[in-house]
């Protein structure tokens, strides 16, 4: 029998993992401060929340396009197949799911590359017997702008930096110079790293650094995150939605998405749906009342639901699998 799962964070350390969510570079000092703790103590919980890997923070470079492949398996196949999306470093997220597929990921590709990784890489996946592709077209929100809501309103404001815009499209074609890929890297590996850290991977000046930084994050071109298990934050349940609606109400389905505290992710993609949904819920209840009595389902058609079973990668972050 396995380990069990750890317990939902709790007090100081849900605010720290939550502050982290919003700003996820921000300094002790400043989360101390809005927090209305003394500094040490929010600095020894940020560490110890971070040296755990209960909360990763991890730079995400953008790409030109992006697609989420719903995938169904031999039987006995599919953590294996799982296994072998996850490993894929284009891979940001996969999913082991319930419904009519066995797998869910979410690919990130640089001009050029999605028609071959999709005809040629993908079907040599060990298992795969059926391969739905669903392009995105635009985000309504990433995990990015998403939180546990353990702090008010006034808190995540004061939190709030302006680190550029929240990712709608992919569209960056043109290649990042050598210092912004070498940054970029250092980011992907280390999201919280110091300006003087990354001036030395990118072998420039701190000065350079911070401005080559700053026109990074506010471009969008690599955006830094708070990777937290939703069961951690006290919200277990976690289901992927397949939204129908007509085309002239996708716009507006998907800002009310956005505005729905328990949407992690939401997004318009081509194909039979026009809208995914990533949410999450404290109880079976609350996602039976999320699909049944929310706002935004009189612009829907249909509602197709899909529990998560296992992530076993989120935000280009491996996790280990749970048995």
């Amino acid at each position: 029998m396995g380990p069990s799962a750890p317990p939902p964070l709790e007090g100081l350390d849900l605010a720290v993992a939550t502050a982290l969510q919003v700003d996820p570079r921000a300094s002790w000092r400043r989360i101390a401060r809005v927090l209305g703790a003394p500094e040490r103590t929010v600095a020894r919980h940020g560490a110890a929340l971070l040296e755990s890997g209960t909360v990763q923070v991890a730079g995400m470079p953008t790409k030109a396009e992006t697609a989420l492949l719903t995938v169904r398996c031999a039987p006995g196949t599919a953590r294996v197949a799982v296994e072998a999306l996850a490993q894929r470093p284009d891979t940001t997220f996969a999913y082991a799911v319930t419904g009519g597929a066995d797998a869910v990921a979410e690919l990130l590709f640089d001009a050029g590359r999605m028609t071959p990784v999709l005809l040629q890489e993908i079907p040599t996946v060990v298992g795969l017997t059926q391969v739905h592709t669903a392009p995105v077209l635009r985000y309504f929100r990433t995990i990015r702008r998403w939180t546990s809501g353990a702090l008010t309103d006034a808190q995540v404001a004061a939190l709030r930096t302006a680190d550029g815009p929240e990712l709608s499209t992919m569209g960056h074609t043109e290649p990042l110079s050598p210092v912004d890929r070498r940054l970029t890297e250092a980011l992907v590996a280390d999201g919280r790293a110091t300006v003087e850290a990354l001036a030395r991977a990118a072998d420039v000046s701190e000065s350079t650094a911070a401005r080559r930084l700053s026109a990074l994050l506010s471009s969008a071109r690599v955006q830094v995150r708070a990777l937290v298990e939703p069961a951690r934050l006290g919200l277990p349940v976690e289901a992927l939605l397949w939204i129908s609606a007509p085309p002239s109400r996708v716009d507006r389905l998907g800002r009310l998405l956005a505005e729905d505290p328990r949407v992690r992710y939401a997004a318009a993609v081509a194909g039979e749906h026009q809208v995914v949904a990533d949410v999450t819920c404290r109880t079976t209840a609350e996602l039976y009342e999320l699909t049944t009595a929310s706002p935004w389902l009189e612009h829907t058609s249909a509602v197709q639901t899909s529990l998560v079973l296992h992530a076993r990668k989120r935000g280009g972050r491996d996790l280990p699998w749970t048995d």
